[in-house]
């Protein structure tokens, strides 16, 4: 062979490998994150795992999120954001105060079946073994859902001239949230087989009717 012709046998060199731009490795971890807690019978996600999962070291995965918790309060960030910004448009769009409550019902079960694995972290079966203040912070999540129910059913009751409007919407508020974290709840616990959204108008037309 030539000194001038090309080695057919060389192999070109491999491209470089493409680096993450600046936050894009942290949603990265949060996807991989959301996907095992996807996974029927997952009882307790290991940095390890996730870290395989991904493809890097655990110590790649501390270069982003100080803590486990840290990450699993990321997806908290995503539920709250997610949930509280379609609620805000449903407030401005909808004026009817009694069918506020049932989008609201019908906006947080079709987000939890669309996202099997937050599902798992808005009823707490995914923080069961974490950090205490990821549950108290689900649960204050919830209550400000509740709360919101409570407004909503309050000035419903209003033109109705309810002698207790206020009690009222409460006991209501009440039985409307457990409704919502029971139907989330089942869907964890049946591996994703029972989705929210089945039935579900009807079950709104008894509870609100």
């Amino acid at each position: 062979m030539s000194e001038f012709e090309p080695d057919q046998s060389a192999k070109p060199p491999a491209p470089p490998r493409k680096r993450p731009k600046p936050g894009e490795r942290r949603v990265q971890i949060l996807q991989a994150l959301a996907g095992m807690l996807e996974q029927p019978g997952a009882e307790r996600v290991t940095t390890s795992a996730l870290a395989a999962r991904l493809g890097v070291s655990e110590a790649a995965l501390y270069r982003h999120f100080a803590s486990k918790a840290q990450m699993y309060e990321g997806l908290i960030d995503f539920i709250e954001q997610s949930i509280f910004t379609l609620l805000n448009q449903i407030a401005e769009r909808e004026v009817e105060p009694a069918q506020r409550c049932g989008k609201l019902v019908w906006l947080v079960l079709q987000f939890a079946e669309k996202n099997p694995g937050m599902a798992r972290v808005m009823v707490g079966d995914a923080l069961v073994f974490e950090n205490a203040r990821l549950q108290e912070r689900m649960n204050l999540f919830l209550d400000k859902l509740e709360a919101s129910l409570r407004q909503y059913l309050r000035e419903a009751a209003l033109p109705s001239g309810t002698a207790a409007p206020g009690a009222d919407a409460q006991v209501r508020a009440s039985v409307l949230m457990a409704f919502v974290t029971g139907r989330i709840q089942r869907y964890a616990r049946s591996g994703f087989r029972r989705l929210p959204c089945e039935q579900l108008e009807p079950g709104l037309a008894l509870l609100l009717g």
